[in-house]
């Protein structure tokens, strides 16, 4: 299905996937791209950030649309976290607010690369959020996870990431479960751009995705939710070196 359409709003921009007509959305996917530590200049649908989120987020949108499920992927303002100023943070919560205005009973799944995993996390405590699909997130030391209660949280990481630390996802998804008891975490070889790997990335989101959607949970995934540290936050990706399925 071609796109719906875009709109543009006070602090960002989105582009819409919908389900087919009159099929009534009863979730939505909320796709946040990575970004910079710094920058003021504005963000735009060419930068790499942005583009290497829209196969993904196509690929979400084919495996969900059938089950009344929306796509919305957004484009922020300004290409930099630029703290204290968390402008990635802002544009997420005007997204969410926009999707509880518009759909008040629809669930929000979450899926954010680097600087847009950092944002997902942030913004996980949003009434309407449940899942949240983070990959090669952004963290740092100080990092909050109180908001992940009840949520179920999808780490991805790859092993030779050089741009986010993949001990810092790990260390992350650790103090995660101290909150919620739905929460594992993936690794692949791959690097911080998700090429080598494509499909695997690709496939553990829209596994992620479906589950949430349908609200059944991918068995993988729920192994490894289920599975001790350091076993369950350290899975082998589904899809990856033939393991996984």
């Amino acid at each position: 299905m071609p796109d719906a359409h875009a709109s543009t709003g006070p602090f960002a921009a989105l582009r819409r996937w919908s389900p087919p007509r009159d099929t009534p959305v009863r979730a939505v996917v909320l796709v946040l791209p990575g970004g910079r530590a710094q920058g003021r200049q504005p963000a735009s649908t060419r930068n790499l950030a942005y583009r290497r989120m829209v196969p993904i987020a196509r690929s979400v949108h084919r495996a969900t649309h059938a089950a009344g499920a929306e796509t919305w992927l957004l484009r922020y303002r300004v290409r930099g976290w630029n703290e204290p100023d968390r402008d990635p943070v802002q544009d997420a919560w005007w997204a969410l607010d926009g999707i509880r205005t518009r759909y008040p009973d629809a669930e929000v799944t979450l899926v954010g690369h680097s600087m847009g995993g950092r944002t997902a996390l942030r913004v996980a405590g949003h009434d309407s959020v449940r899942t949240i699909c983070a990959l090669a997130p952004w963290i740092e030391d100080d990092e909050p996870y109180a908001q992940l209660a009840g949520r179920d949280l999808v780490v991805v990481h790859g092993t030779a990431d050089h741009t986010t630390s993949p001990k810092a996802s790990h260390r992350y998804a650790l103090a995660a479960r101290e909150v919620s008891d739905r929460v594992c975490r993936f690794e692949l070889p791959d690097g911080h751009a998700m090429m080598r790997r494509a499909p695997a990335w690709t496939e553990l989101v829209r596994r992620t995705v479906v589950g949430a959607v349908t609200g059944r949970l991918d068995p993988e995934i729920a192994r490894a939710m289920r599975t001790p540290a350091p076993d369950g936050l350290r899975a082998s990706a589904i899809g990856a070196s033939g393991q996984g399925r």
